[in-house]
């Protein structure tokens, strides 16, 4: 479980790394919307996982981008918040699968043909005495 601190750091790197990809990086990332889904960081606040989730773009070629320009988007992200943090964090990205999962098994399940359930003799014994 995080601490605090940690989880005030994920926050504050979360939300700045989500104005720079959407002001700041759009040479990297052009039109593709890049939603920063989750922030870990690690106990010494030395390292920060960010899981990235893509729209609008080939997820793999945006995400190997974005990882090659990784020492950039630190060195903007040190601009921000350089005076309130002693040390600015390493930066590993990940993707983030969530939404990929999701529409997969909304698609399995609108697959399903699930029959209606049968009407209990419960329900119609109580109707026979209302």
């Amino acid at each position: 479980m995080e601490s605090k601190r940690q989880q005030k750091y994920a926050k504050l790197i979360q939300k700045e790394l989500g104005d720079i990809f959407q002001k700041e990086s759009k040479h990297l990332v052009g039109r593709a919307m890049v939603t920063i889904t989750r922030v870990m960081m690690s106990p010494d606040l030395g390292l920060a996982k960010v899981y990235l989730s893509f729209l609008l773009a080939d997820p793999e070629a945006t995400f190997q981008l974005i990882n090659e320009h990784k020492k950039e988007i630190r060195h903007q992200l040190a601009k921000r918040i350089g005076k309130s943090v002693r040390v600015i964090p390493e930066i590993a990205f990940f993707p983030d699968d969530s939404a990929a999962y999701a529409q997969h098994m909304d698609k399995v399940i609108a697959k399903l043909s699930i029959p209606p359930a049968p009407l209990q003799e419960e329900d119609q014994e109580e109707e026979e005495e209302d």
